[in-house]
């Protein structure tokens, strides 16, 4: 039996991407999901995943939630509105926690979903996998922060464990209310001010290719759709108003979050369901 525990799967990511490694599970795969809380992990169980009930921050839950894995996808996260200390504690500590138990338990593969945050400011050009994080830029915070102090920790350990990073842009999709949540801070743009995206089936799908494939070149990879929308779209795709005086404003920088997905496409075929947001739109996916 071939067993890949996912963690976070209760969140805005996880709860759409584990229905999703589910549907694609063959005889002899099985799938563990880790909750807080139980009742909500009876819908997993109904779609077949083994659940265990723990947080993420007890050593000894971590020891029960990889005995027997081959594979863990590390989803669990803490952002937008928890103290830094949270952000901290969960994106980072308990992160690196779960990766050592993961080497201890004998986990071939460990995929850490991250975040295109860890870049930092732009580069005046779309980032690549291998640009160092420059902490910085008008979205950077703790959340950035311990994502990227995570993925130095998960790297370290890589060779006797097999690390792999997602890096993911702003998700929506699904019915996830983050796609009317981006005017908090699209109000306050220019115009031409740009948002990096992906559904949550692309996410869901870089995860599940990142996860099975044999091999790969380099340990981290950007997921992201192919056009980042403008603060201008960003109204219209929610139906809002235009602030007044959004076409005055200037773009501090232009290629803040703008990621390169060739090396993801390249190596392992990605190619975005859904290509932009109004593809998703189109298709009822919003």
């Amino acid at each position: 039996m071939t067993v890949t525990l996912v963690t976070g799967a209760t969140g805005q990511v996880g709860r759409r991407f584990v229905p999703r490694l589910l549907a694609q599970t063959r005889a002899g795969e099985q799938v563990r999901v880790l909750v807080r809380d139980a009742a909500r992990g009876e819908r997993f169980a109904e779609l077949g995943a083994e659940v265990v009930t723990g947080d993420l921050r007890d050593e000894d839950v971590l020891g029960k939630a990889v005995a027997g894995a081959d594979a863990v996808v590390n989803v669990a996260a803490s952002f937008r509105g928890v103290p830094d200390e949270e952000a901290r504690a969960v994106n980072r500590d308990a992160a690196v926690a779960l990766g050592r138990a993961a080497l201890v338990s004998g986990v071939r593969r460990f995929v850490q979903v991250s975040t295109g945050l860890v870049y930092g400011v732009g580069r005046g050009r779309p980032l690549t996998e291998d640009d160092e994080s420059r902490p910085g830029g008008a979205m950077w915070g703790a959340y950035p922060e311990s994502k990227a102090a995570a993925e130095r920790e998960l790297l370290a350990l890589d060779g006797e464990m097999e690390v792999r990073i997602a890096r993911l842009p702003f998700v929506y999709g699904d019915g996830d209310p983050h796609l009317a949540q981006s005017l908090r801070w699209a109000a306050h743009w220019a115009a031409t001010q740009r948002l990096h995206m992906g559904h949550h089936a692309d996410v869901a799908q870089g995860l599940l290719r990142l996860l099975h494939a044999p091999a790969v070149r380099g340990p981290v990879h950007n997921i992201a759709d192919d056009a980042p929308v403008t603060a201008v779209e960003l109204h219209q795709v929610n139906g809002a108003e235009l602030p007044a005086d959004l076409h005055t404003r200037t773009d501090p920088d232009p290629w803040l979050g703008i990621m390169s997905t060739e090396r993801i496409r390249r190596d392992l075929g990605f190619r975005p369901l859904y290509p932009t947001v109004w593809s998703a739109r189109d298709a009822g996916a919003l």
